[in-house]
């Protein structure tokens, strides 16, 4: 397989592999559900998704299968695609060509902020990593229905993150390093907000003026933090799928 495929395909299963073990990692999972996405460079109108029935940490590169914005499935491949990920991630590839990857999750701290009225609160430096970048969905059932696609599109506009109410988060990222780490910011957002407000103790608010200060902060250095943190990531797997990663040619390698 690997002689069939471009360099630039090859690199992004590895990057989407090592997202999923990650992601096992950090205990994201959901059984065989919730899914990754990341479109092909130069290749119109398609993705690479996980095999629907594999756990996270049974992805490679070789067993991610390629599917059209419709869902279909568009590689030789023994496996099947969710069907949901065509109204989610087909969707988004569709109307947001600056997004190369997407993440979805159904954790129980992501699901159970999204299952409140005001959604992500600006309680943490976490939180505020996002601030005003938060886009929201309304559950309308499991996400098989066509009509779907119209209300995710215009929900998540321009935006890079989205609470889908109800049901749990996504990211949507101009690469999978970028995806992750929006991801990785939502959750541990999240996981702050359920414990502090668990506590039932005086809560200790933070003024709007320095919620966008600290937005504009981290925003400043997303990009230049970015790489690090991904290679940082890439070195707690121990996988052969990673070692490529991490090559000095690899263009991330050499961040700092």
């Amino acid at each position: 397989m690997r002689q069939n495929i471009s360099e630039i395909e090859w690199n992004t299963r590895l990057e989407l592999t090592a997202a999923y073990h990650l992601a096992g990692k950090f205990g994201w999972t959901d059984l065989i559900y919730t899914h990754f996405t990341a479109r092909v460079p130069g290749e119109e109108g398609c993705f690479l998704i996980n095999p629907f029935g594999l756990h996270f940490h049974e992805i490679t590169p070789t067993n991610l299968i390629k599917v059209n914005f419709n869902g279909e499935v568009i590689s030789e491949t023994e496996y099947e695609a969710n069907p949901t990920s065509a109204v989610v991630h087909g969707t988004i590839h569709d109307v947001r060509p600056d997004v190369l990857c997407t993440l979805h999750l159904h954790t129980a701290n992501g699901v159970a902020v999204s299952s409140t009225k005001d959604g992500l609160l600006p309680l943490s430096q976490h939180a505020l990593h996002l601030y005003d970048e938060i886009a929201y969905h309304d559950y309308e059932g499991i996400a098989l229905d066509e009509d779907e696609k119209v209300t995710i599109a215009h929900d998540l506009g321009d935006k890079k993150v989205m609470l889908m109410k109800n049901h749990g988060t996504l990211t949507a990222g101009a690469s999978i390093p970028e995806a992750f780490m929006l991801m990785y910011m939502l959750e541990k957002a999240a996981e702050i907000q359920v414990k502090t407000l668990a506590q039932g103790l005086p809560i200790c608010t933070i003024p709007k003026n320095v919620c966008e200060r600290a937005y504009a902060q981290a925003l400043a250095k997303r990009g230049k933090h970015l790489k690090l943190e991904w290679m940082a990531l890439l070195r707690l797997l121990d996988t052969p799928y990673v070692r490529p990663l991490l090559n000095e040619e690899h263009p991330l390698a050499n961040a700092a």
